[in-house]
Order: C-alpha cells, then structure tokens, then sequence
C-alpha cells in the first residue's frame, strides 16, 4: 500500500478540535475536499454516516478509522488527526479515539478500502507505532511512520 498516494502532509491534522466523533469525522472531511480528493463533500460525509450506523469504527486503544466508499469521493484517499482529550468512537474497548484516521474510496473502487484497513490493522497493534502518532510534532513524522 503506497501511502503517498493515500496521503500527504496537507491532509493530516494533529490538533482536531471537534468533541463529538461527528465533529471529527467533517474536519477531515473537510481536508478532503481542500486537497480536491472529493468531487461531493456532502455525499461523501452521508456514507461516512451510513457507515457508522452500521456498527462502531472505534477499533480500541484509542483509535477509530471511519470509513466510507461514496460517489463522492474522486481518489482513494486516507487523511489522519489527532485529538487531544479523545472523542467517543463507541469502541469495545470504552477508550475514547486520539488517533482518528478517515478512509476515502471511490463507490467503483474494488477492496481498496479493506486492503487499507488491514494494513493499518496490523501497525495499530504494536504500541510504539500508536505512541509515535501521538508523539509526532510534525505531519512529516506521521508520513514516515506510516510508510515503515
């Protein structure tokens, strides 16, 4: 998985300021449709919404990946942000999610966005690389942990 096709700097944010996992979920939305990743914003939050109701993307040890493939979206894209005191993603765990990254396919995409997931799946396990997301000061530092 190439993650400098998925990301750049522009689409990190390590200091999310919204207090619902909502509020979250539309700024990195938000730094989506700046970076034109999204051809319909609001179509794009709407599945991320369908999504959710399905069932919790709080995936525990403070973390949640929201996801969704939409119409909306023109590349598949991942975009990541820290939040200070947590929101509640409503994960097994009770843990609220720091570390909230946002998954963005194309509705014609094949597995792309199942591929991503288990990729992140297996980093996310391993303390030091969810304390590096934590501790990185630049979204430079977040780039290089996610390509190692």
């Amino acid at each position: 998985m190439d993650i400098n096709k998925l990301m750049n700097e522009n689409l990190i944010d390590l200091d999310l300021k919204g207090e619902t996992k909502l509020d979250v979920i539309k700024e990195l939305i938000e730094l989506l449709d700046k970076e034109g990743r999204l051809l319909d914003k609001e179509a794009y939050y709407q599945d991320v919404l369908k999504r959710e109701e399905i069932g919790s993307t709080g995936v525990e040890m403070g973390v949640a990946i929201p996801h969704g493939k939409s119409a909306g979206v023109k590349e598949p894209s991942l975009a990541f942000g820290r939040v200070k005191n947590g929101v509640d993603f409503e994960s097994m765990d009770g843990v609220k999610s720091d570390l909230v990254f946002l998954i963005a396919v194309p509705e014609n995409s094949d597995d792309t966005h199942i591929r991503i997931l288990t990729s992140f799946a297996r980093k996310l396990m391993h303390k030091e690389f969810r304390d590096g997301l934590r501790n990185a000061e630049k979204s430079a530092e977040i780039i290089e942990l996610l390509n190692n």
